[in-house]
């Protein structure tokens, strides 16, 4: 299919700045800014909503206190961050009142999307600023996030955002044209990938030191577009600094690199367990079990279990993987390890014998679980 096909009726999208786009020496890229407020302007007065991921609070910080470089510890880096992130958006706003744009800030950690309340309040909020003609702006909450909490970066987090508001298209804008097969600042005859349709290709080639590891963080681009991707939306990575470039990628032009979407069968309580809870551990299953789960949608019952890792609770989300490590679904359990430990190759009627009760026949229900595994990688 054509990517004009994708783009002719868009209703939404997310449109992720990195701070190679967004900085410069001196601080913030104060004309990147604007030239972003323009385009999505200019996208907004065609009746499309449009939310904006930014980086650059941490650049804007280092400037207004005068440091020469990042702190490395990460109080300081908080700290500084918690510095440049009025800045950041006061330069957007002033930047969106040209064209009589509002904007909103909207500070996250991974606990706003882990509870599904707080998940759902996150959207309802966005969703009624962008009802109001408001553009949000999201930035992970740097100055409060710790390593249990934290998205990793933010490509992930436009990740989760595109799916949180079911955004028909997420664009990821850097400081290069794409994914090549080769890192373009090492090898001349690197090749810009324009279109991906079997992405664990891709995926592979960014292990390689000779690959595509190196081009902005690719691979973490590369782990957001699985996501987008797997529920039926298409990503774009794309220069940011090229004049135009949304307007460019939405009339359907070759820019970039443009993940294809496999089609959609996921609703979004199964996107909710499957991108926005870190797991509590793993469930190492037989290859009977592994391929009732991928070829036949089961759920998931003790006697296909051989191992199990880690310390998790009921209701916990969890991995399932295969003896040779490969995962091959995630979601959430009916029992906790030390019970599944108990039960774990029994058949379902032998569960309340060894435990002395029984929640229920499976481990995981079907309805609980997402299958990450595609038949073809099997």
């Amino acid at each position: 299919m054509d990517r004009k096909d994708y783009f002719k009726s868009l209703k939404r999208i997310v449109v992720k700045v990195g701070s190679s786009t967004l900085t410069q020496d001196q601080g913030l890229n104060i004309s990147a800014i604007c030239s972003i407020s323009k385009q999505i302007s200019s996208l907004m007065e065609k009746k499309i909503e449009v939310i904006i991921v930014s980086s650059g609070a941490m650049a804007s910080g280092i400037k207004k206190l005068g440091f020469i470089k990042k702190p490395d510890e990460i109080p300081k880096r908080q700290a500084v961050a918690a510095v440049g992130q009025p800045g950041l958006m006061l330069e957007y706003e002033k930047a969106f009142l040209q064209y009589n744009k509002k904007v909103a800030q909207i500070l996250l950690t991974g606990d706003d999307l882990i509870n599904r309340t707080r998940y759902l309040n996150s959207r309802n909020t966005i969703c009624t600023l962008l009802s109001w003609g408001v553009v949000p702006i999201i930035n992970e909450n740097d100055t409060v996030a710790i390593e249990e909490i934290k998205f990793g970066d933010n490509d992930n987090l436009s990740a989760l955002i595109t799916l949180l508001l079911d955004a028909d298209l997420l664009i990821n804008l850097t400081d290069i044209d794409g994914m090549y097969n080769m890192d373009p600042r090492k090898f001349h005859d690197a090749e810009l990938i324009h279109e991906v349709s079997n992405i664990s290709q891709f995926e592979n080639a960014a292990g390689d030191t000779h690959g595509i590891l190196g081009t902005g963080g690719m691979l973490s681009k590369i782990n957001a577009a699985k996501k987008v991707i797997i529920a039926g939306i298409p990503m774009v990575i794309a220069k940011g600094s090229k004049p135009d470039i949304l307007e460019k990628i939405l009339s359907g032009n070759r820019e970039g690199t443009f993940f294809i979407p496999e089609k959609r069968t996921l609703h979004s309580r199964q996107i909710w367990i499957a991108f926005n809870l870190k797991p509590k551990g793993s469930i190492i299953i037989d290859e009977g079990a592994a391929r009732a789960l991928i070829q036949r949608g089961t759920s998931l019952l003790a006697s296909g279990i051989v191992k199990v890792e880690g310390d998790f609770g009921v209701y916990d989300r969890v991995e399932c993987k295969k003896t040779d490590n490969q995962v091959v679904g995630i979601g959430l359990v009916n029992y906790s390890s030390s019970e599944i430990n108990k039960i774990k190759g029994l058949k379902s009627c032998q569960i309340g014998d060894c435990l002395g009760y029984k929640n229920c026949d499976e481990v995981i229900h079907r309805d609980n679980l997402v299958v990450t595994l595609k038949a073809w990688e099997k």
